[in-house]
């Protein structure tokens, strides 16, 4: 959704950071492309020239100036503005003291809203809530009989009492006033604790309908009203946001289709403009394709800083925890990493989702979107129908795969020895990884060695191996060589007398180094990912 705007800003403070001491003109040609960035995204004009004005003058300020980086300063000052413009401070939903807690959806036709009830639905069933869904949108065609699909889907019960218009040409007969009120009572006599109600999409513009659902807002009185949001429609998010507000009036904004390739302006509008907190975010067309929305981390996205908080509560629900001991356990006693644990970590990995959303989540992928762009989702299932055609003991040690076993494993799992052979290679350096990394030594991990403290240099082309160890050379003196060759012997027999210490080593205990992990360029992630 932000891949445009995030390249923009990114781009901007790349060229900020060439410099050590900021002009006045500098930050004011900084403000200047930011705010083409945001007018470029369709974000709304009173919001930008607002967020430009606070970047200005905080730029300007001694607070950058005293700086020791001015230009992480700024950059410190984008992210603070941005999150005060997505709503500051992270809210959660208002539960009634009594239940059941109400909730009602509000929004455009074609906002996604009965999808989204299904998908709230999940979330509080994974929270331990028991919420029933209620079909007062007696407007739209078979829009009942969609959300007892959704409901189905999402293990919630659904309160339709009339079956609403199946087709264009009907008339709706139905009171959704009576239906919501009943539905409340309904939720209430068989103790469910949440109730959300599915209101018809309407036009702001059209007065019956939004005084429909002023009339069910009256007869629920609902602990919270969600305004629903298609992130993708731009400038008019303004609009339509400022109509709901007046003639319907909500709490809180749920932005649905923010997976879209649209520019986004509607996400960082709607909160400043309405005052209302953006709660909730739909990523993609799955029941679980939703989240808190948190104002901090969205920023971070944008700005091509990543959002890892997100990716390990991600990575909490998918993972078993019970496993992840087990394999740290076995990393910690010194036993290999085998293609029965990789199966097992994709097969994790596979329940967290898209591998697309979840690497672009990890900080400066944006330098490597391309990649990202062209990774091929269906390669995860490539992979794993070749480890599946390998025997246990194949999967245990791969060592023991020949040419005939390889040429066996390609013909079960519909590939090519080709393929084989690179599932191999890939999972031979992740294996000598894990056993690094469980170590606790060398280089830190792969493509991080331009950082203070993570070891080795920077790759410019392909991986770079491990340095060889040298031997000693043979002396050109034949006494010197003598005796080297007479140590040499007792050293093969076992009776070699102890090294000296290297020279600068502590206490005598340098010796021989950890091999460092190669580093990573954009070309290897992009071939590491079937690119």
């Amino acid at each position: 959704m932000f891949a445009t705007l995030s390249d923009r800003l990114t781009s901007t403070f790349k060229h900020l950071r060439t410099r050590g001491r900021l002009s006045e003109a500098d930050i004011d040609a900084t403000v200047r492309e930011i705010r083409r960035a945001l007018l470029d995204a369709d974000v709304a004009v009173s919001v930008v020239r607002e967020f430009t004005g606070k970047v200005r003058e905080r730029a300007l300020s001694a607070e950058v100036s005293g700086a020791l980086n001015p230009a992480q300063q700024v950059v410190k000052i984008v992210n603070d503005e941005l999150v005060g413009i997505l709503g500051g401070d992270a809210r959660g939903l208002n539960l009634a003291k009594n239940p059941p807690t109400v909730i009602m959806l509000a929004g455009l036709q074609g906002a996604g809203k009965t999808t989204l009830a299904g998908k709230l639905a999940v979330h509080l069933r994974e929270q331990g809530h028991t919420p029933l869904l209620v079909a007062a949108d007696l407007q739209r065609p078979n829009a009942v009989t969609q959300l007892k699909v959704v409901g189905e889907r999402a293990g919630a019960p659904v309160y339709a009492p009339h079956p609403g218009v199946a087709g264009e040409d009907e008339v709706p007969t139905g009171d959704p006033v009576a239906v919501a009120r009943a539905g409340v009572e309904t939720a209430r006599s068989r103790q469910h604790d949440v109730v959300i109600i599915d209101t018809a999409g309407r036009l702001g513009i059209d007065a019956e309908l939004m005084t429909q659902a002023s009339d069910i807002r009256e007869a629920t009185q609902p602990d919270e009203v969600l305004f629903v949001i298609d992130a993708m429609i731009g400038q008019d998010a303004v609009t339509t946001a400022q109509a709901f507000a007046d003639g319907v009036g909500f709490t809180g904004v749920v932005l649905s289709k923010l997976d879209g390739d649209a520019r986004g302006g509607a996400a960082l509008s709607v909160a400043s403009v309405t005052g209302r907190p953006i709660l909730f975010a739909s990523t993609g067309e799955k029941l679980t394709d939703f989240e808190p929305f948190y104002p901090d981390r969205m920023a971070s996205r944008i700005l091509d800083m990543g959002d890892v908080l997100t990716l390990i509560e991600q990575a909490e629900k998918a993972f078993d925890a019970d496993e992840a001991e087990r394999m740290a356990n076995k990393l910690a006693g010194g036993e290999d990493f085998t293609l029965e644990d990789f199966l097992v970590q994709m097969q994790g990995m596979r329940n967290m989702g898209s591998m697309k959303k979840m690497l672009g989540m990890l900080p400066g992928m944006g330098q490597m979107r391309e990649a990202l762009e062209s990774f091929d989702e269906r390669e995860v299932d490539r992979i794993e129908a070749i480890v599946r055609s390998m025997t246990p003991a194949e999967r245990r040690n791969p060592k023991l795969i020949n040419g005939s076993r390889r040429a066996r494993i390609a013909k079960g799992s519909g590939s090519t020895t080709t393929a084989v052979n690179q599932l191999l290679e890939r999972f031979a350096g992740a294996q000598k990884m894990m056993k690094q990394m469980a170590r606790g030594g060398g280089g830190g991990m792969p493509g991080m060695g331009a950082l203070p403290g993570m070891g080795g240099k920077k790759s410019k082309g392909r991986m770079q191996a491990p340095p060889k160890k040298k031997g000693k050379a043979k002396s050109g003196n034949p006494a010197k060589r003598a005796e080297q060759e007479r140590l040499a012997a007792l050293r093969a027999a076992g009776e070699a007398p102890a090294a000296p210490a290297e020279k600068g080593s502590a206490f005598g205990l340098g010796g021989a180094k950890k091999p460092s992990v190669p580093d990573l360029s954009p070309e290897d992630l992009k071939k590491l990912l079937g690119g």
